[in-house]
């Protein structure tokens, strides 16, 4: 399996003159607290992954004051984007780049905009994406009313539309509607053993603001995730995986974002990624950079020789041949 992870992450830090700080979401600390945040794209397989782009998130604060942003070393042709609209542009770099496709994955905080999921698809790039409980669709088989019937005077009415008794559903409306049907799935072996949910995949079409539009969406995966025991369903993932893909697939595919997860833990600890303690903005990409090259050296080492990694793609490891008359050490003359 061949995957783009999109992804951010905080790093801690105080004062206010380093560059992109400010008081924002830091999922490093799991509250909001002063730092910077990062927006990156990584390739992933099942055996490794690597981030290919890294570029600090400039909040609106710092964009819109150009005296604090040329004092950081801030280009001047940078000003504010969101992550999303950072992370399109990673991606869209890497299309035009030739990097090998593969399904782009991300979280609630990308995959929840609209933008963000069409944009994918107008690229012509598969996707499965988390989205929030109170995502509207239409269930399978089912979708907006048609325009009016033109009534003969002005222009024939063209955009989609809704009434009071047929109107789409929230996804966790529709969980809960099915809730008998979830199956229990295991995707892969963990540290403590094998990872294992109950899951449901239903076909739907996304309902936002659709009455705005002439024609119907194309039908996708939605995703559910159910752990045993708890009160209601905890993640929900649209996808446009193949009508045909399997369950089991699905969620093959969306829990294969842990990777990112486990490359920033790296990167944080054993590489240095945060202790750069620089202010400016050239420093910081250049810092992650080096620090970005080193894991990769350290993945296509680990790609070589890690024993995980043979009969998997890797070479196969093989015993050297000793040399002709070898003894080892301490054992008694043959003679």
């Amino acid at each position: 399996m061949r995957a783009w992870i999109v992804d951010d992450t905080g790093i801690p830090k105080k004062g206010t003159h380093s560059v992109g700080v400010a008081r924002q979401y830091c999922g490093q600390l799991g509250k909001t607290d002063n730092c910077q945040v990062a927006v990156s794209l990584s390739l992933a397989t099942d055996f490794a992954s690597l981030p290919i782009a890294y570029r600090l998130y400039l909040p609106e604060e710092w964009a819109a004051d150009r005296a604090r942003c040329a004092k950081a070393g801030v280009p001047e042709e940078v000003g504010f984007q969101t992550k999303t609209r950072i992370a399109l542009d990673q991606i869209r770099a890497g299309v035009e780049a030739g990097v090998r496709l593969g399904v782009v994955l991300a979280d609630a905080g990308f995959g929840n905009g609209l933008e963000f999921r069409d944009e994918l698809t107008g690229m012509k790039l598969e996707y499965a994406v988390g989205v929030l409980s109170t995502t509207s669709v239409w269930p399978e088989g089912e979708g907006p009313l048609p325009p009016q019937e033109w009534s003969g005077r002005g222009r024939p009415p063209r955009r989609l539309r809704r009434d009071e008794e047929h109107q789409p559903v929230r996804v966790k409306e529709l969980a809960l509607e099915h809730q008998d049907r979830f199956r229990r799935l295991t995707w892969r072996e963990g540290t403590k053993g094998k990872l294992s949910g109950r899951f449901l995949a239903r076909r739907v079409r996304s309902a936002h603001r659709d009455y705005r539009l002439d024609e119907v969406r194309d039908e996708e995966w939605l995703l559910i995730e159910w752990p045993e025991g708890a009160p209601e369903p905890t993640k929900y993932f649209l996808s446009t995986l193949p009508r045909k893909t399997a369950l089991k697939r699905l969620v093959e595919t969306v829990k294969l974002r842990w990777r990112i997860e486990h490359d920033y833990e790296e990167l944080k600890q054993e590489l240095g990624l945060t202790h750069y303690e620089g202010r400016g903005w050239r420093g910081f990409h250049h810092h992650a950079t080096l620090a970005i090259a080193a894991y990769a050296f350290l993945v296509a080492e680990r790609g070589l020789f890690s024993p995980s990694g043979v009969g998997r793609g890797a070479p196969p490891l093989k015993a050297a041949r000793l040399p002709r008359g070898f003894r080892p050490r301490g054992s008694p003359d043959p003679a």
